[in-house]
C-alpha cells in the first residue's frame, strides 16, 4: 500500500509494512527535500516487521537477548541515528515519522518532542483514552504504562524519526528488551486499555489533524 495525499499544510504518505532500513531510506530522501525547500512538511505513516532499534543514547544492557537469540526469535536489530534508548517495533504498531521543518515555525528539538506528545494525546482523546505525560520521562502514558514511545533527530532545522504508538501491539513482544530503558513501569496498548480490537488504519486516518494541531498549538504542555 502507498497512499499520498495532501492533509492542511502537510503532505501524507501512507504505507503498509515496510523494514526498518527502506522506511530510514525513505525518510532521508525525504528530510533533503524538505531541507532544500523542495516539498512541504511530510509525514510518513507505517508499520515495521519485529526489529529493535537502539538510539544514540542506548545501552546494550537493555538488549535482553543476545545475537543469535533475537535471530532466531526473526527479529531485527538495528542502529539508527535518532535520539533515545532501545525500543521494539512490530505488527500492530502504528509508526510515525513526521519530516517538519522546525526552524521556519522557531520550534526547537525539546518543544518537537512535547508537540508530538501532545498530537498523540489528542489521537488518543478520540478514542476515549486518557493519556499523559510522566515528568522527566518522553512518551505517552495510560497511568504508569507507555502506550507511545519516541525519538527524534533534527538535521538542517529539519525532523527526522518520530513515534511509535501501541495499537494492538502485544505488550509480551517488549520482553525482548527494557524498553527505553525503564525497568519500573509497563507497556500498554490502545486495545488492552479499550479490551476491544482497534483498527489500524482508523487510527491512521484521524492522526494528520491530530499532529497539524499539535504543531498549530500555542501551548505545547496543554494544548
Amino acid at each position: 500500500m502507498n497512499k499520498v495525499e495532501r492533509y492542511r499544510e502537510v503532505l501524507v504518505i501512507r504505507e503498509g509494512e515496510i523494514p526498518y532500513a527502506r522506511a530510514l531510506e525513505m525518510q532521508r530522501k525525504i528530510h533533503a527535500e524538505r531541507a532544500d525547500d523542495l516539498r512541504p512538511d511530510t509525514l510518513i505513516l507505517l508499520t515495521h516487521p519485529p526489529v529493535v532499534t537502539l538510539g544514540r543514547g542506548s545501552d546494550t544492557a537493555h538488549l535482553l537477548l543476545s545475537p543469535e537469540g533475537y535471530r532466531e526469535r526473526g527479529v531485527e536489530v538495528f542502529e539508527t541515528d535518532r535520539g533515545g534508548d532501545v525500543t521494539y517495533h512490530g505488527p500492530g504498531q502504528l509508526v510515525g515519522y513526521p519530516i517538519v521543518g522546525l526552524r521556519s515555525r522557531g520550534i526547537g528539538p525539546r518543544e518537537f518532542l512535547r508537540r508530538l506528545e501532545l498530537s498523540l494525546i489528542f489521537l488518543l482523546d478520540t478514542f476515549g483514552i486518557e493519556s499523559g505525560r510522566v515528568p522527566g520521562l518522553t512518551g505517552v502514558w495510560v497511568d504508569d504504562e507507555k502506550i507511545a514511545a519516541m525519538g527524534i533527530r533534527i538535521s538542517r532545522g529539519v525532523s527526522l524519526h518520530g513515534f511509535a504508538l501501541n495499537v494492538t501491539t502485544d505488550p509480551g513482544e517488549f520482553d525482548l528488551i527494557v524498553p527505553c530503558g525503564i525497568r519500573d513501569r509497563g507497556v500498554t496498548s490502545m486495545t488492552q486499555v479499550l479490551d476491544r480490537l482497534v483498527d489500524l488504519d482508523e487510527v491512521a486516518g484521524r492522526y494528520p489533524d491530530c499532529l497539524v494541531r499539535a504543531i498549530r498549538a500555542t501551548n505545547a504542555e496543554g494544548g
